[in-house]
């Protein structure tokens, strides 16, 4: 069942959003050549709980990171380890939950590590773009399937593919709610967006193909072919005429 969000609520969740936005300014400048993917961690751990919130992705099914930090061909639900340490030319993924106040907000950025190749830049820079390219689409009445086949659309015009085992999702008193959101699909299927509904848009983007495999940890997914992937994620709110982005990066007051 798709939950429509009060006013109240979607307030809630968009100063949760403020504070994953928090992680992303004070974090997000730390991905640099020789910093541990814990140390990454502890930051944002520091950061989120400033705020009176809590990180939503400790202990959730047994995860047992702060959020998730996926680096390469780990393209999501990467652990947190002192034995991953970054290095020029990398990709690295922060994706983030905060949870304020009972309700969560949800985000991805990828970030390139010192000096990448110009192909690495692209890859990057061409998930955010699926992001945007779907989402313009959004409003009132619109079926889903249009946002996910305009995602799918950007990226495969640019030469990569799009992760078909994970998807976007609703999100509010609960991590994870209905819709699932493909980053792939049809145009005029899928539901019919409504104002109020709060959804988790979060294209992964692979180098090559889109097959993964999921590590012993049963968490860890990374790329079969060991080629680079990339992920971006927003939080947002569908209104009559368009949405609004709850995690808008943003420096906190």
């Amino acid at each position: 069942m798709i939950i429509i969000k009060s006013a109240r609520e979607i307030e809630l969740i968009k100063k949760a959003g403020d504070v994953v936005c928090d992680v992303f300014l004070q974090v997000g400048r730390l991905c640099v050549p020789g910093v541990t993917t814990q140390a990454l961690a502890e930051k944002a751990d520091e950061v989120i709980r400033s705020h009176g919130a809590i990180p939503t992705f400790l202990n959730y099914n047994g995860f047992p990171g702060v959020i998730c930090i996926s680096v390469n061909d780990t393209v999501v639900h990467g652990i947190p380890s002192e034995k991953i340490t970054l290095k020029d030319g990398d990709v690295v993924s922060l994706d983030v939950g905060a949870t304020l106040n009972g309700y969560i907000a949800d985000a991805c950025r990828t970030y390139i590590v010192g000096i990448a190749k110009e192909s690495t830049k692209k890859l990057v820079r061409v998930t955010e773009e699926s992001f945007y390219e779907g989402v313009k689409l959004i409003k009132e009445g619109v079926h889903l399937g249009d946002v996910s086949y305009a995602i799918q659309a950007h990226v495969e015009k640019n030469g990569f593919s799009v992760i078909r085992d994970f998807t976007g999702h609703g999100v509010g008193k609960h991590l994870h709610e209905d819709p699932s959101i493909p980053n792939y699909g049809e145009k005029g299927t899928g539901p019919v967006l409504r104002s109020g509904m709060v959804l988790a848009i979060e294209p992964m983007v692979a180098e090559g193909d889109y097959r993964v495999k999921i590590l012993r940890d049963g968490w860890t997914t990374k790329m079969k072919d060991g080629k680079l992937s990339s992920h971006y994620e927003n939080t947002l709110v569908v209104t009559k005429d368009g949405y609004e982005i709850l995690t808008q990066d943003k420096e906190i007051k």
